[in-house]
């Protein structure tokens, strides 16, 4: 069920212009940052080559480009989310769902699974860019997987950030502002460890961006993918309640 679930989401999302909108829009976007950096990256080549140990063609080109990846999905997810189980509500087809012989387990997963698909088909994409660079020059495979690891455990922690407000709200709308508010807080949360004497090590570890850079240097750490792993889980189980609620 959860399977049926999921690919029906799936090919809702591309029967619609939205997803084939958004995946040009974003594809556009990113192959102008990156062949901005491209273009960055050959005009200080010959500066680099005296340097010892000088940054390479990953750091100066792929791993900002993941990172700008992050920002502008970051605004783009709660787009996506906003309607997965708002707009069965609004349009009075929730309870039939509800009545239905699944679980809400099975309709969070399956909810779940089906946007992931199109952030993975979003991501491979993404990734076409940094492989093109093999034509002429050479990559730290390490780093850019790292990168690619580190971009979709955030869509992850995005997408069921955007499917608990989805939940909640009454309206698409309100979702999509309250997921993109709840996301932004937790990526700027850290801000204060930048300031003297106003270091937070909470903060610091309910930070979004302070785990996705780290994963991006190539430093997998355990903390870094259990935070992820606990924030996903903790919005499903959140999504699950409130169906729970709702079925009550």
């Amino acid at each position: 069920m959860i399977r049926t679930i999921a690919l029906r989401e799936f090919k809702t999302l591309f029967l619609s212009p939205l997803a084939w909108t958004i995946l040009a829009i974003i594809q556009f976007i990113l192959a102008y940052l990156f062949l901005t950096q491209v273009e960055t990256f050959i005009r200080v080549q010959p500066e680099l080559a005296t340097i010892e140990n000088a940054p390479g063609l990953t750091d100066i080109v792929v791993t900002p480009l993941y990172s700008n990846a992050a920002i502008i999905l970051m605004l783009v997810t709660p787009l996506l989310t906003m309607r997965l189980i708002c707009e069965e509500r609004r349009n009075k087809t929730l309870p039939l769902l509800l009545s239905a012989p699944v679980s809400n387990t099975q309709i969070i997963l399956g909810k779940y699974l089906g946007i992931m698909g199109l952030f993975f088909i979003m991501t491979l994409l993404i990734s076409l860019m940094p492989l093109s660079l093999l034509t002429g020059g050479t990559l730290d495979y390490g780093k850019c997987l790292a990168n690619l690891l580190a971009l979709f455990l955030l869509l992850s922690a995005f997408t069921s950030t955007g499917l608990y407000m989805s939940c909640i709200a009454g309206h698409p709308i309100i979702a999509a502002l309250g997921a993109f508010g709840l996301l932004l807080l937790l990526w700027i949360m850290d801000l204060s460890t930048g300031i003297k004497d106003q270091h937070s090590e909470l903060f610091e570890y309910l930070s979004l961006l302070k785990h996705f850079q780290m994963i991006q240097i190539g430093l997998i750490r355990s903390v870094d993918l259990i935070y992820f792993a606990i924030f996903i889980l903790l919005f499903l189980i959140l999504s699950i309640r409130n169906l729970d609620n709702e079925r009550l």
